[in-house]
C-alpha cells in the first residue's frame, strides 16, 4: 500500500520560515538576491511574518512560505517563495489563495494587491496569472543588478470573485477547517484565471 504524501497549509512560524529560507530553490534565490541588498533566512523570515504569513507542509516538513503584508491604507504586497519540494504544495497554495487568503486580505479594505516577479521565471509567471493576477507592466532595472521584473496584481474590481462573508473569522479560518490545523485549503470560492 504506498503511502499519499500530505499538504498542509498552517500559520507561519519563524522558526518554519527561517527552515524554507535557508534551503530556497535557486529561482525564488535569484528574485530575492536582485531584490535586497544584504539578507539572510533569519531576517526575510522575520520580514515575512509581517501581515498574513502562511506555510505549505509536504509530509510533515515545511516547503514553502507565502502571504500578504499592507504596505500603506489598501496596498498590500503578496509574495511567495520556497524550496525545490514547493511545486508539490502549489495546488493547496492556490485553493488556500483564493478560499482564505484573498478573502482574508480584502477584508482588511485592500484596493490592490501587487506580486512581482523576475521576467526569466516563467513558472512564476504562470502561477500568477493562474492565482488571477492581472499583468500590469514590465519594470526593466528593478532589480538590484538590472534585472527585468513584471508586475502583477489584483484589484478591488478584479477580485469580485472573492467573498468578504467568508472573512469573519480570518485568524481561525487557517487553524480550524478540519480540525486538524490544516486551514481551508479544501474548499474554494470560485477560481479566478
Amino acid at each position: 500500500m504506498a503511502l499519499r504524501m500530505t499538504v498542509r497549509i498552517i500559520p507561519a512560524t519563524l522558526r518554519d520560515l527561517s527552515y524554507i529560507a535557508a534551503n530556497l530553490r535557486a529561482e525564488d534565490r535569484a528574485e530575492i538576491d536582485c531584490q535586497l541588498d544584504h539578507w539572510s533566512p533569519a531576517l526575510l523570515a522575520l520580514t515575512a511574518l509581517q501581515g498574513f504569513a502562511y506555510v505549505a507542509e509536504f509530509d510533515g516538513n515545511p516547503e514553502a512560505g507565502f502571504g500578504a503584508a499592507e504596505q500603506r491604507g489598501g496596498l498590500w504586497i503578496a509574495w511567495s517563495w520556497g524550496t525545490r519540494r514547493m511545486k508539490r504544495c502549489v495546488p493547496e497554495i492556490t485553493q488556500f489563495f483564493h478560499a482564505v487568503l484573498g478573502p482574508e486580505v480584502a477584508a482588511r479594505g485592500a484596493f490592490r494587491v501587487e506580486a512581482r516577479a523576475l521576467a526569466e521565471n516563467e513558472l512564476a509567471l504562470r502561477w500568477l496569472a493562474r492565482l488571477g493576477a492581472t499583468q500590469r507592466c514590465r519594470l526593466p532595472g528593478y532589480g538590484r543588478n538590472g534585472e527585468t521584473f513584471i508586475l502583477f496584481d489584483w484589484t478591488r474590481e478584479s477580485w469580485n470573485h472573492v467573498s468578504v462573508s467568508k472573512t469573519a473569522r480570518p485568524e481561525a479560518a487557517a487553524a480550524d477547517a478540519d480540525h486538524c490545523r490544516q486551514g481551508r485549503a479544501g474548499t474554494r470560492s470560485s477560481p479566478a484565471g
